[in-house]
């Protein structure tokens, strides 16, 4: 395997717009299955916990919301906080699935813009006017690293709630993360 890493050229070695779009669609195709299963909220959780740590950087995710507090946390205070911030994410954001039962999330393009991919989404819930909503899609990792509806970094909205937290449990990560 190393042999042959060595011998292909690095763009070939590369994410593609294919792959990025591949990735959110698999990701949204698996969020439409949870919204309209029919589960309790509580199995929807897990299973929406469980698409973000197939798809979703999760850890990475987690170190950029906490912010610069994350550059002196060990490294079993990074893991529990992840754990934590996974399940905090899939019940915050999955508590709003009950308003997209009959809707559908559907890809429209992707466009790659320096190492990363955005992927350009639309939701349409019933009775209402459809919505933009852009998957990015690191080239890195192969994941994706941060979600905007309308605009709105998902990434940007929790490093502010979170550093409100932080504040709030005194800067103590393993409060934070309890």
């Amino acid at each position: 395997g190393l042999a042959l890493s060595v011998a292909l050229p690095q763009a070939a070695l590369a994410f593609s717009s294919a792959q990025a779009e591949a990735l959110i669609t698999k990701t949204v195709n698996d969020i439409n299955t949870i919204i309209n299963s029919g589960k309790s909220e509580a199995s929807m959780y897990r299973d929406f916990e469980n698409v973000l740590v197939r798809y979703a950087d999760t850890p990475n995710i987690a170190r950029s919301v906490l912010g610069p507090p994350a550059r002196s946390a060990s490294a079993a205070q990074l893991r529990a906080f992840t754990q934590a911030f996974q399940g905090y994410i899939a019940r915050k954001y999955g508590s709003r699935f009950r308003e997209f039962i009959g809707g559908k999330i559907e890809v429209k393009g992707t466009q790659k813009i320096s190492s990363i991919y955005d992927v350009s989404c639309t939701a349409t819930l019933r009775g209402e006017a459809p919505f933009a909503i852009s998957f990015i899609v690191a080239d890195k990792t192969g994941k994706f690293i941060d979600l905007t509806i309308e605009g709105i970094s998902l990434l940007k909205s929790e490093r502010a709630e979170i550093g409100a937290m932080l504040d709030k449990a005194g800067g103590n990560i393993d409060t934070l993360t309890a």
